[in-house]
């Protein structure tokens, strides 16, 4: 099994030798040669967003998959991960590192909105794909043209909070809603699509409350809101900030309806150390079939990811952010796969383009289709309930 590199200090001598060095040079690709695909990522191994290293260890495992069955046309790929610990010149900084010393073919699913939004100049100025990025955040979708180096994957916050506003108005339209949301372009993202959502309703909205990702903790944001009257709570946050924030509103007896954001929808890393009784009723989008629901306990794709993660990644937590990480593996080898011996970057990004697959994980109905139109990965949402002891998806 291929050697995993979670890594913040490791000389590029001890990863490349002249050998590989000298066949990439005549490949025209750094990072490519008869053997193999140099691939890099940045992700919070440490820090306030640790979380979500699950992504980085099911991206690797994917990868050591690949890499067993013989790699993508006889080409091993190599997974370079440095931690960026979730903050953005850091982020730039190891961004930098992958590219000019550890000489990567390009970067895939960098994780964070903030982080990746950072990287971006540095990326597209050097013309390294910056591909699946691991964020939501509209920019990639609608500034495609000003960044053509950088790419999304999974649906839009904005089009996140557009789905939870065209709930809350079917079910609850008179609702006082208060919202939390992350002080960056995610959270103001689907701040936006809540807002756009909601349309004329849109003054039903009594309070609006923002965190930052270092914040230590988001309690005093949680009683003024609770303050506020509201009975309908939306936010977008880490995994850490939603923890606090379920937590609190249980410990005050504050009982809104509330909407998560799928990124931190992870039962075990989540809601269980909340208590999943003190959260039941929870409800957040989905486009990834939960390993923890039920509903899936007899699916081909869940039974074959199972496998997969018990021989590859051991140990690790079988949640969505490793269905995450998974899928997102994926998508990258079908590039690849499509790329076929033309591996230049110009290429590589021009065949995230060209994509028309579904995905085991995914759930039913959604596919991944892109096109110089439209070349974000994944559109579709559906909603999901927490009923106590798993997510059970809603009707549409």
């Amino acid at each position: 099994m291929q050697k995993r590199h979670f890594i913040t200090m490791l000389s590029g001598a001890m990863l490349t030798g002249f050998a590989d060095l000298a066949r990439a040079q005549r490949s025209g690709t750094p990072g490519v040669t008869d053997r193999e695909i140099k691939i890099g990522q940045t992700l919070p191994l440490s820090g306030p967003a640790a979380s979500y290293a699950t992504i980085g260890k099911a991206l690797a495992a994917w990868f050591d998959f690949v890499n067993v069955q013989g790699g993508v046309d006889g080409r091993k790929l190599l997974l370079v991960q440095l931690d960026d610990g979730y903050s953005p010149p850091k982020t730039v900084e190891q961004s930098r590192r992958l590219v000019e010393r550890e000489q990567v073919a390009f970067v895939a699913s960098p994780v964070g909105t903030p982080t990746g939004v950072a990287a971006r100049g540095y990326f597209n100025s050097a013309k390294v794909p910056q591909l699946f990025i691991g964020s939501g955040a509209a920019t990639w979708a609608e500034d495609a043209a000003k960044f053509p180096w950088s790419l999304g994957w999974q649906p839009l916050f904005t089009d996140e909070g557009r789905t939870m506003a065209k709930h809350i108005l079917q079910t609850r339209p008179n609702a006082k809603i208060a919202v939390l949301y992350q002080n960056d372009d995610a959270g103001k993202d689907l701040l936006r699509g809540l807002k756009e959502g909601l349309g004329v309703a849109v003054k039903q909205i009594v309070r609006e409350e923002s965190h930052e990702v270092t914040d230590p903790t988001v309690d005093s944001q949680v009683v003024t809101m609770q303050a506020s009257g509201a009975d309908v709570l939306v936010m977008w946050g880490s995994p850490k900030a939603t923890i606090q924030s379920l937590r609190k509103a249980h410990d005050i007896g504050w009982k809104p309806t509330i909407y998560i954001n799928q990124n931190s929808s992870s039962v075990p890393k989540v809601l269980a150390p909340i208590g999943l009784d003190k959260v039941k009723g929870v409800i957040s989008a989905a486009f990834l079939k939960d390993p923890a629901d039920p509903t899936w306990k007899d699916d081909p794709g869940l039974l074959a990811w199972n496998a997969f993660m018990d021989k590859y990644n051991g140990g690790a937590a079988k949640d969505y952010n490793a269905v995450y990480g998974t899928c997102i593996a994926q998508t990258v080898v079908q590039v690849l796969k499509q790329c076929g011996n033309d591996l230049s970057r110009e290429n590589i990004v021009r065949q995230t383009r060209r994509l028309d697959m579904e995905l085991p994980m995914m759930l039913p109905g959604l596919r991944i289709k892109t096109s110089d139109t439209q070349p974000h990965p994944v559109t579709g949402l559906r909603l999901q309930q927490f009923d106590g002891s798993s997510w059970k998806l809603m009707s549409a």
